[in-house]
């Protein structure tokens, strides 16, 4: 995982160089990533609990899928692969916003979509360890109260995510 080559880009989201993921984090490069919000028909947001396997936010609650972009992929291709790869689903994928990297999402030009959704899912153990749904006021209160188990990538979304 840490070998895989991802796009470095420049302020302007253009790429500039390729370079291994785990490189890219330890440099803090900038590059490029998808995150998935899914709700069910009753507006509830399905939360992952991140892998304690994996190498960043162990253990966290996080968007319902993510992932980096990889080589030769643009967003709009990498997020369904994502969804179907974490979530075992496939559905109709609405782009939202997409966020400026900062260190607080790991320097990541993030595009965020939002699809519906009511399972049943088969999530990668490889990648998640649990997953839950979440009434939206519930995770508004969560992150209002800069819960330590949510990541901040997750709560940078969330918040610009009730503003949009």
């Amino acid at each position: 995982m840490s070998n895989e080559l991802l796009a470095v880009v420049d302020e302007r989201d253009r790429i500039i160089d390729h370079r291994p993921r785990g490189e890219i984090h330890a440099l803090s490069l900038p590059h490029r990533a998808v995150h998935i919000l899914v709700f069910n028909d009753g507006g509830q947001l399905l939360l992952q609990k991140r892998s304690l396997k994996k190498d960043l936010n162990k253990g966290l609650w996080d968007t319902s899928a993510a992932g980096h972009v990889d080589q030769g992929e643009d967003y709009a291709t990498c997020a369904p692969r994502e969804l179907e790869e974490e979530l075992g689903v496939s559905a109709a994928l609405t782009a939202l916003f997409k966020l400026e990297p900062s260190p607080d999402s790991g320097m990541e030009f993030i595009q965020v979509y939002e699809c519906r959704h009511n399972g049943p899912f088969v999530f990668a153990v490889d990648e998640i360890d649990e997953i839950c749904w979440s009434a939206r006021d519930e995770v508004n209160q969560r992150v209002d109260e800069d819960d330590a188990t949510l990541t901040k990538t997750f709560k940078i979304i969330w918040r610009h995510y009730r503003a949009f």
